[in-house]
């Protein structure tokens, strides 16, 4: 996320290393570099020259006070102005008090528009709401089928009808969504390929008929500056509330999130983190200022996890690992819920000092895959009893999982490291060297 921006962020804010003082030479140099970084990836020039001058202002002349470096000062001015420019807090989602709270969703075509009501539905199903997807895309082909696929993968109903009149099939699904106790209704409206007229006033229409609590303009992250001139012009018609980046898992510059709250004048609401249902975010200022600067962000890691992780069974594996138990069967289960929780290169990014230490490292997802073929070709008696397996259980294993004897005596030295590490950490003892995980290469 940010990587370019964050580099180049990085090397403008190495200038203060070694500096006794911050002073306006020193300042200066390093705004210039700052401004070059935000214009380079695609921040609107009126954002940039305002952020550039407010950092400005704060640092010449600040007092370095106790312990406190220069360094470690323009740092937290930076990432305080960054928070500022991205929306100072998060902002929530606004529920209607009276029953239901209608969300409408409008964006381009391509822009993530449709998966983004999936994966919004199945978030506030998961907060105990009861939502109502709403099919109000009667011209892309196939826009119907896809939303009642992905419906069907989080089981959430999805009204439609015969027509090609959205405003009427909005205006049903209201009173649909009464009758059924449905207390969320999501309305997936048509995606456009550009600002089309007769296009913006059928969602004009739509917005006029069903009065929606929420509107929300998904917007593709990747193409900077652009997805905020059209969030605005979409503002200018239908009054947004939020605005949604997808894609922020790609190559993304940065110039669309830095840049909307200023431009449009409403919050980034959620993010879109890749293309697996449960990959969306709620948009945390503080957070995603950290992770542009390398700061990592372990609330949202510690987040991720505490979806995935049932505290029973933690208790469980804790008492394994006390007692030396930890079998191959636990770690197949350890893996699969890494899994859930996204890339591993995105996770690891989130500790802090990851990023910069990850940069140049290439992590392959789809070694897990094999890792998990490995682990499969095993026995139930060779998964509880790792040192059973000699050169013929070796060969088998690597013949049923299309590997070779070389992995297979690889994941078992790995495994066996990955043991001590654990009997080490359980006895309160640091070890020296940690087992590569699978999946890095230089």
């Amino acid at each position: 996320m940010f990587e370019s921006l964050q580099e180049k962020l990085e090397g403008a804010l190495k200038r203060f290393r070694g500096q006794s003082v911050i002073s306006e030479e020193n300042v200066s140099e390093a705004l210039k570099e700052i401004r070059r970084a935000l214009l380079e990836a695609d921040v609107n020039l009126n954002v940039v020259k305002k952020f550039v001058d407010d950092v400005r202002e704060k640092a010449i002349g600040t007092e370095v006070k106790g312990k406190l470096m220069p360094d470690q000062l323009i740092v937290k001015i930076v990432h305080d102005e960054l928070v500022e420019l991205l929306g100072s807090k998060t902002a929530e989602l606004t529920l209607s008090p009276q029953p239901p709270t209608i969300i409408m969703v409008a964006g381009l075509q391509g822009s993530g528009k449709t998966t983004f009501c999936a994966k919004l539905a199945r978030n506030l199903r998961k907060k105990g709401r009861q939502p109502l997807l709403v099919a109000c895309d009667v011209h892309r082909p196939a826009a119907i089928l896809q939303l009642q696929q992905l419906a069907q993968q989080v089981k959430i109903p999805v009204y439609t009808e015969d027509t090609k009149d959205a405003v009427s099939i909005a205006k049903n699904a209201l009173a649909y969504s009464k009758k059924f106790g449905r207390d969320i209704i999501i309305v997936d409206t048509a995606g456009r390929l550009t600002i089309d007229e007769e296009m913006m006033q059928e969602v004009r229409n739509i917005y006029d008929a069903v009065k929606p609590t929420e509107t929300l303009f998904v917007c593709d992250a990747m193409i900077g500056q652009d997805a905020v001139t059209t969030a605005k012009a979409f503002h200018d018609l239908l009054s947004l509330t939020g605005i949604v980046l997808t894609k922020l898992d790609g190559d993304t510059r940065g110039g669309a999130a830095l840049s909307v709250l200023n431009v449009v004048g409403k919050p980034i609401k959620f993010v879109g983190t890749g293309e697996k249902l449960e990959a969306l975010e709620p948009f945390h200022p503080e957070r995603i200022a950290s992770r542009i600067l390398g700061m990592g962000d372990i609330l949202t890691l510690v987040e991720k996890a505490e979806q995935q992780i049932d505290e029973e069974q933690a208790k469980k594996l804790e008492e394994k690992i006390r007692k030396n138990q930890f079998t191959f069967v636990d770690f197949l289960d350890q893996l699969k819920t890494i899994q859930k929780m996204g890339s591993l290169k995105d996770l690891l990014g989130l500790i802090p000092g990851m990023d910069k230490q990850l940069r140049n490292v290439n992590i392959d997802d789809k070694a897990f895959k094999k890792v998990e073929a490995m682990i499969l070709s095993m026995t139930l008696q060779e998964r509880n009893q790792p040192k059973i397996i000699n050169g013929s259980r070796r060969q088998r294993i690597a013949r049923g999982s299309g590997t070779t004897v070389q992995d297979v005596n690889r994941l078992l030295k790995q495994f066996e490291e990955m043991q001590k590490m654990m009997k080490m950490v359980t006895q309160n003892k640091r070890s020296r060297f940690l087992p590569k995980l699978p999946g890095f290469s230089k």
